[in-house]
């Protein structure tokens, strides 16, 4: 709402406009250089950065919020506060995407009482062990040729989609393939614990010897507890809140297609990651010898 046209009918009747800014909370340098048509230099600032904004927020798909944004900024040189930041895509309409809260699809097998739970909710980020603690998941796609899964590999130190499948089944050959995926990547030293929920193909006698084929060491949480697997939980609701569920998937093809463009061209390579100091997965690998940058607070 523009409420200069008040100020100015209030100085008009020959009324205070100091009083009048106060109360409408404008202030009386501003109500003056709009009178006179003049932009002030912070004016002329934040329009200058809510151009680049506006380029960085599209260049995201419209999924950035003010944190990444702010970090996009910092990287080009471009130093201002986030609360400025915030502000300026306030006023532009712009908003990022923020994941829904999950919700399992699990189906418990009751022989997962058999494994043990060896990362015990132990997420933290170290940058010293990369490819020893890994995660698994399976997520589902609604497709108009019916329904599609996605099983991933995630490495608990970077955060990075190391392996995944897509099949139109939920048998164990989908996790074993995309385990199959991680390992041919990455190739870790024996040893390496994979995480999981209770899911019947994760608990299988047929995943279990393709773990004990490359001595990895499995690791379910415990049932009905998903926060035991939240880093493959939240990148599940990640995906469908800046993807999957932002546009309708006529065919198989076309979402095989959009994942791969998304885990490999964009959320391994590009995605800043809060969890990370606001690096991407990649970055956060090709810097892991370093400290890692301080996040600020959102």
């Amino acid at each position: 709402m523009n409420v200069f046209p008040f100020i100015a009918a209030e100085q008009a009747g020959k009324h205070n406009v100091k009083r009048a800014c106060e109360l409408l909370e404008v202030s009386r340098s501003a109500y003056y250089q709009q009178k006179t048509g003049a932009q002030s230099q912070r004016e002329r600032v934040d329009a200058r950065l809510t151009d680049k904004i506006t380029v960085l927020h599209e260049r995201s798909k419209g999924t950035y919020g003010a944190p990444r944004i702010h970090a996009d900024l910092t990287e080009l040189g471009l130093r201002h506060g986030r609360k400025r930041v915030a502000r300026l895509m306030r006023t532009a309409g712009l908003a990022g995407k923020s994941p829904r809260r999950w919700r399992t699809t699990t189906i418990p097998d009751p022989a997962a009482g058999l494994r043990p739970d060896l990362v015990g909710r132990d997420f933290r980020v170290d940058p010293g062990v990369i490819d020893t603690r890994w995660c698994g998941d399976i997520t589902y796609i609604n497709t108009w040729q019916g329904w599609l899964y996605l099983a991933t590999v995630i490495g608990l130190a970077s955060r990075r989609v190391i392996g995944w499948a897509v099949a139109d089944h939920l048998k164990t050959d989908l996790v074993d393939a995309a385990l199959a995926d991680a390992l041919a990547r990455r190739r870790p030293e024996p040893g390496l614990v994979f995480h999981s929920d209770r899911g019947t193909q994760y608990v299988s006698a047929q995943h279990a010897r393709l773990a004990h084929r490359h001595d990895i060491r499995l690791s379910v949480g415990r049932r009905g507890q998903c926060w035991d697997n939240a880093v493959a939980e939240s990148f599940f609701a990640t995906i469908k809140t800046e993807l999957l569920h932002r546009q309708a998937w006529p065919t198989h093809q076309a979402a095989r297609q959009a994942i791969f463009e998304y885990i490999e061209g964009w959320y391994n390579t590009r995605r800043r990651h809060s969890t990370l100091g606001y690096l991407s997965p990649a970055a956060f690998e090709t810097t892991s010898s370093q400290p890692l940058p301080i996040a600020q607070a959102a």
